[in-house]
């Protein structure tokens, strides 16, 4: 009984540890002059990746690849249906042309580049179902590249995101204090949730990998979650979506890239079925946008709905297959 309770506490904290995280980070760099573009593209968005990343992080480390792995894809594959159906419910969500040809696509590049390093063994058998260090540094150096596109949409005057970033302007001691306890609660809330969902996986005779792709995925993405409906609630569209796509870029390749260098993760080939519903989802997002009316390019209301009905049977996919 006890394990399930740190379970939950595991969640509230990890939650809550990346607000604290994100508010106090922003304030700090706001007071070094670093612009509010450029804080909301990293710190605001990296910190709603923070929780997928500290599970993946102790999942490695405890030779827990089936959660680790499932977190990253269960986390993208709910931020595509799950999360932007929410938002596209709450307020159709207006798409920026350089989201469309530009974020996007990099997105469902870092997906491929990921799902060729875990299948490698197709074209050399030696390397085996695995995810080396050596494929983790090639997602950290793709990851770089996303970073100096963000600089340079920062040096370009992109200033249509700048409502990511928080409001609050804290003193110094306590944006300090706000980063520590917002890294004391996501270390503390990782672990309660990675020993849990090993704990209930055992207990229950589930498999690790479904555990990965339902409840930890789905508690990780809550700062995704709250991020992009309350954009989409103040009509903050742009955010809604940017926030989604980036997280997606980051799970796949700063998250899986960290957590490969940490410890090399071994990869269940019956997760490839799972990231063909992601490769799937990516594409329904820009299939929405074509179809929209002529120089309207957004989700709206009925695909949002779509999204959630399709997260919903793949849900229901998922714990059928077990």
């Amino acid at each position: 009984m006890f394990i399930y309770l740190l379970f939950i506490l595991g969640f509230v904290s990890l939650v809550k540890g990346a607000d604290w995280l994100v508010a106090g980070s922003a304030s700090i760099a706001k007071k070094y002059n670093v612009s509010d573009l450029v804080i909301g593209l990293t710190i605001v968005s990296m910190g709603t990746s923070m929780p997928e990343l500290i599970v993946n992080i102790l999942a490695s480390a405890s030779d827990a690849s089936d959660i680790a792995i499932g977190n990253v894809i269960g986390s993208n594959i709910a931020n595509v249906l799950l999360i932007l159906g929410i938002a596209a419910c709450i307020f159709p969500l207006k798409i920026k042309e350089s989201t469309l040809f530009s974020e996007i696509p990099y997105s469902m590049l870092a997906l491929l580049i990921v799902a060729f390093a875990a299948n490698a063994t197709i074209f050399y058998p030696e390397y085996g179902h695995m995810i080396s260090r050596f494929d983790g540094v090639i997602f950290l150096f793709f990851f770089g590249l996303f970073i100096l596109y963000i600089i340079k949409l920062a040096r370009g005057g992109r200033t249509d995101m700048i409502e990511d970033a928080p409001e609050k302007d804290l003193l110094m001691g306590k944006s300090i204090l706000f980063v520590l306890l917002g890294m004391t609660g996501l270390f503390l809330g990782g672990k309660w949730v990675v020993d849990g969902a090993v704990a209930i996986a055992q207990e229950f005779g589930l498999s690790e990998n479904m555990i990965g792709l339902t409840v930890v995925a789905i508690g990780t993405s809550l700062p995704e979650l709250v991020t992009s409906a309350m954009a989409a609630y103040k009509k903050n569209t742009d955010i809604a979506i940017a926030n989604v796509i980036g997280s997606n870029i980051f799970n796949l390749l700063w998250v899986l890239g960290l957590s490969a260098i940490i410890n090399p993760m071994k990869y269940d080939p019956a997760i490839n079925t799972d990231v063909i519903v992601l490769i799937v989802a990516s594409c329904l997002i820009i299939l929405s946008i074509m179809r929209g009316k002529k120089g309207k390019m957004q989700i709206g209301k009925p695909t949002g709905i779509l999204f959630l009905t399709c997260y919903i049977g793949y849900i229901a996919f998922v714990i059928i297959r077990g």
